[in-house]
């Protein structure tokens, strides 16, 4: 069995992070993560394990907390957001966006939320600085009650000196003060993404908990085993799986309302990499 130490106050923005060993670092996307995860099994013999991943979290937040019509839109209609991203963003019809121009609106919609400057998604995507300027710009003004958010969220971070997230938890900048200029710029880009990024580990949070009371309710025998991030890990009994999902994906769509829809998808295997 591994066993790793999850801790509460362990970041900035909120969200749990695992040390001794840290097993929320073990990459989804590389060959060498993936066949590492196969190593994670159930328990014992009749059991699985069921993983359930929150879909596109903090852009979902992006658009309910910055109230941007057109976001919202996408998201309450089930479209793809970031090929409406990309049909916006490069003026192509949304039947007509490739891989190559979604994949780069994928870059600009988490890259606007960080607060990514031209320079940063110009090397991002491999493209010159100009151009990079000109998709950002596109961007704010397709979306622009962003733009007024990230401008509105840092001018309050100014003048209170913290940042709060949807749930009302705050994060104090003290970076904000500084004089040096590229310490003062990291506080505004942990004033723009902390609210984001701080109201997803609140929702997870709340989510784990209302799961925990109905796996004890129903007298279950599934244990939560894991967090990563947006993702919820358990090791459930094979005559327990649909009942777990049921509970789980129930849970983590109505833990808070929102002006668009939390989407949750659940996957069962028999290793990590299969439920994922």
């Amino acid at each position: 069995f591994v066993h790793t130490t999850f801790k509460q106050t362990g970041t900035a923005t909120g969200r749990l992070s695992s040390a001794e060993p840290n097993l929320q670092n073990i990459p989804i996307r590389t060959e060498l993560g993936r066949e590492l995860r196969k190593f994670f099994i159930p328990s014992a013999d009749g059991r699985v394990l069921i993983d359930a991943d929150y879909s596109q979290i903090e852009l979902r937040l992006l658009a309910d907390i910055a109230g941007d019509t057109a976001m919202r839109e996408a998201f309450v209609s089930g479209f793809d957001i970031h090929t409406d991203t990309a049909s916006r963003v490069f003026g192509v019809d949304k039947d007509h966006v490739t891989v190559e121009l979604r994949k780069k609106a994928k870059a600009i919609n988490f890259g606007i939320m960080y607060g990514m400057g031209e320079h940063s998604l110009s090397e991002d995507l491999h493209i010159s600085r100009a151009e990079a300027k000109s998709y950002i710009d596109s961007y704010l003004s397709s979306y622009p009650d962003i733009n007024r958010y990230l401008d509105e969220v840092i001018k309050t971070a100014y003048e209170q000196g913290f940042v709060t997230t949807k749930l009302g938890r705050r994060r104090y900048i003290p970076e904000l003060s500084a004089t040096n200029r590229n310490v003062k710029s990291f506080g505004e880009r942990a004033a723009m993404n902390s609210p984001i990024q701080g109201s997803a580990a609140d929702i997870i949070k709340i989510a784990m908990i209302h799961i925990y009371r109905r796996f004890k309710e129903c007298g279950l025998k599934s244990k939560m085993i894991m967090q990563v991030h947006d993702e919820l890990n358990f090791n459930v009994p094979v005559n327990e799986v649909d009942r777990v999902k049921e509970i789980v994906v129930s849970e983590m769509q109505n833990v808070v309302h929102l002006t668009v829809p939390l989407i949750a998808d659940c996957g069962v295997g028999k290793n990590w990499l299969e439920a994922h």
